[in-house]
C-alpha cells in the first residue's frame, strides 16, 4: 500500500523557454515531519515551492496532497489545500495590529472583535505561539512579526507550511524560541518544509533533507545519518572545505574612525545614536544587530547617501561628512550594499554586466568617448573568479537570479581596489558554495591591507570570518568585542540591548 504523504511531488518539470528550472523533481513530505530543501542557488528550490503556493503550474507531472491529486492554479487554490507559504521578507500591514493582519482578506474579518481575539488566543496556546492580539506591527520586533505571519496561515487552517530563510534576521534566541514553535506544530500534526542556507540549523530541526542540484532531485537522506561536509557534497556535487579562515595582519593602522555620529531617519526617528568606533586597515569589522538597528543608515552615511546631524567620520584624519559619495568614493571607500531589492542600488536592472562596470569607472576616461574593453575584461574575469551565472556579459543583469546579482555587486567593489570595504549582507540568498567564496574574497582583500566592514545576519560566520564584532541595538552601539573571545549566545544579548558587563565580558 502507498504512504498518504502530506505532499508528494512526482516528476514535476517546469521550463521557462529553454531553461529547465525543475527537471522531473521528486519530493515528499509526511504529516508530522519537518523536512528541509537544500541546493545552490539556481538549483530549482523556489520554482518548485512557488508551484506548491499556486504561484507557477508545472508543465509536467503530478502534485498529491493528502494522497490526492490536485490541480494548484493560484494562491487561493494553494490555501484551500491547507498549504501556507511564510515567506522572508512579511506580507504584514505595519499600521495594522497582528489581529487585524492575521483576519485580513477572510469573511470572519466581519466578526466582534472579541470574537476574532478569543478564537487568535485559543491556536496560540495550541501551537504554543506568543502574541498580543492589538499590537501594532511597527511596534513588533522580527521574531513578532515572524510569529503574526504563522498565525495567520494556522489562522486558515494550513496543516502544510513552508519557510523561506526563518532564520535570516533571527538572533541566535530567537532561532530557539522559532524552533520550539516548529517542533510544537510538528508533534500538532503539520507537515513543514523549511529552506535555509545554514546546515547546522538543517540538522537541528529538520527529519530529513532533500537535496537539488541543478534543477534536479538528487536525495533524500535521514538527518540524524547525516552530518554538513555530506549534505553540502550532495548539494555541490564535489568535497567542499568548510573552514572560514581567519588570517592575521600585522603592522595594522587605524585608517576610519567615527565619533559620535548620529543620524536621523526621514520619519524624524534616530537611526544612529551617537555612535564611535575605529576600524584598522587589514581588519575585518563585523557588524551585529537584528534588523532595522541602523546598518543601513551606517552604510549610507559612511559613503555619502545620507547626512550626519552630528559626529564626525575621519577617514586618515580628514573628516568626510558633508562629502559626495563620488568624492568619498575617489577617496578609496567603497560600498557594496546588498537592498533588499538588489536591483535598488548600485546596479541598473536593464543593463548588462559590463555596463554596470562602467558606471563605477566611466569618470576615469579621458575624453568624450566611453573605454568598453577594460570593462568587459573586468566582466569576464569576474563570471569566472565568481562563478556568475548569466548567458554573457551583456545580458541585462534583471536576468540573473538575485544570487549572481550579489556576485556582480561584490565583484565591481572589489575591482574598484579600495582602501576601506564596506559590505552589507555580501551572501545573503547565496548558497554555501558561493557564500565561501565570498568570504575568500573578503580575507583577500584584508591581506591587501583592505579595512573591511561585515554588516552579516549569520553570527557562526560573524565569530568565525571578524576579528572584532561591533553590536548595534536600536542605533546604539552596546559593545565592541573580540572576536575570538566570545560566544554566540553572549552576541545575540547584546543584540537585545544587554552591555557588555551584563554578559561577563
Amino acid at each position: 500500500m502507498t504512504e498518504n504523504f502530506a505532499i508528494e511531488c512526482r516528476k514535476i518539470t517546469k521550463r521557462f523557454g529553454s531553461v529547465v528550472a525543475n527537471d522531473e523533481i521528486d519530493l515528499q513530505v509526511r504529516y508530522g515531519e519537518i523536512l528541509a530543501l537544500l541546493g545552490e542557488n539556481g538549483s530549482g528550490k523556489t520554482t518548485l515551492m512557488n508551484m506548491l503556493s499556486g504561484i507557477y503550474h508545472p508543465d509536467d507531472g503530478a502534485i498529491y496532497i493528502g494522497g490526492k491529486e490536485v490541480t494548484i492554479n493560484s494562491p487561493v487554490d494553494s490555501a484551500a489545500l491547507g498549504i501556507g507559504m511564510i515567506h522572508q521578507h512579511f506580507k504584514l500591514v505595519d499600521v495594522f495590529s497582528a489581529q487585524d493582519n492575521i483576519v485580513l482578506g477572510t469573511k470572519e474579518k466581519r466578526l466582534a472583535s472579541k470574537v476574532l481575539k478569543k478564537k487568535i488566543e485559543e491556536i496560540s496556546q495550541s501551537f504554543g505561539l506568543e502574541i498580543e492580539p492589538e499590537k501594532k506591527v511597527y511596534d513588533m520586533s522580527v521574531s513578532e512579526k515572524q510569529t503574526v505571519e504563522i498565525l495567520k496561515v494556522l489562522y486558515r487552517g494550513a496543516q502544510i507550511l513552508i519557510l523561506d530563510e526563518p532564520t535570516a534576521v533571527l538572533t541566535p534566541q530567537e532561532t530557539e524560541k522559532l524552533f520550539a514553535i516548529l517542533r510544537k506544530m510538528k508533534e500538532q500534526g503539520c507537515a513543514i518544509i523549511i529552506i535555509t542556507h545554514k546546515l547546522h540549523e538543517v540538522l537541528d530541526i529538520s527529519d530529513r533533507v532533500t537535496i537539488l542540484r541543478k534543477g534536479k532531485s538528487i536525495d533524500t537522506v535521514n538527518t540524524k545519518e547525516s552530518d554538513e561536509k555530506r549534505l553540502t557534497e550532495l548539494m555541490v556535487g564535489r568535497p567542499v572545505n568548510l573552514e572560514i579562515k581567519r588570517p592575521e595582519v600585522k603592522n595594522k593602522e587605524s585608517i576610519l574612525k567615527v565619533v559620535d555620529l548620529t543620524v536621523m531617519k526621514s520619519d524624524g526617528s534616530t537611526a544612529l545614536d551617537d555612535i564611535s568606533f575605529e576600524i584598522n586597515t587589514g581588519e575585518i569589522l563585523g557588524v551585529a544587530g537584528v534588523a532595522g538597528s541602523g546598518q543601513k543608515e551606517l552604510c549610507e552615511t559612511l559613503t555619502g547617501l545620507m547626512e550626519a546631524k552630528k559626529g564626525a567620520i575621519l577617514y586618515h584624519k580628514e573628516n568626510i561628512v558633508g562629502k559626495s559619495p563620488a568624492e568619498i568614493i575617489k577617496l578609496g571607500i567603497s560600498m557594496s550594499f546588498v537592498p533588499e531589492d538588489r536591483l535598488g542600488m548600485g546596479l541598473v536592472a536593464s543593463m548588462g554586466m559590463v555596463d554596470n562596470m562602467l558606471l563605477k569607472t566611466y569618470s576615469k576616461g579621458n575624453g568624450p568617448f566611453v573605454e568598453r574593453v577594460g570593462a568587459r575584461e573586468q566582466a569576464e574575469r569576474l563570471v569566472k573568479e565568481l562563478s556568475i551565472v548569466t548567458p554573457g556579459v551583456d545580458t541585462p543583469v534583471r536576468m540573473m537570479s538575485g544570487g549572481n546579482v550579489q556576485k556582480v555587486l561584490l565583484g565591481r567593489e572589489i575591482e574598484s581596489s579600495p582602501q576601506v570595504l564596506i559590505t552589507a549582507y555580501p551572501v545573503r540568498g547565496l548558497d554555501i558554495n558561493s557564500s565561501y567564496t565570498v568570504y575568500d574574497l573578503l580575507n583577500k582583500q584584508k591581506e591587501k591591507g583592505v579595512a573591511v566592514v561585515y554588516i552579516g545576519e549569520d553570527l557562526d560566520v560573524l565569530l568565525e570570518l571578524s576579528d572584532r564584532i561591533m553590536v548595534l541595538c536600536h542605533g546604539q552601539v552596546t559593545g565592541i568585542v573580540d572576536a575570538h573571545k566570545v560566544t554566540k549566545e553572549q552576541v545575540g544579548l547584546m543584540m537585545t540591548g544587554a552591555d557588555m558587563k551584563e554578559v561577563g565580558l
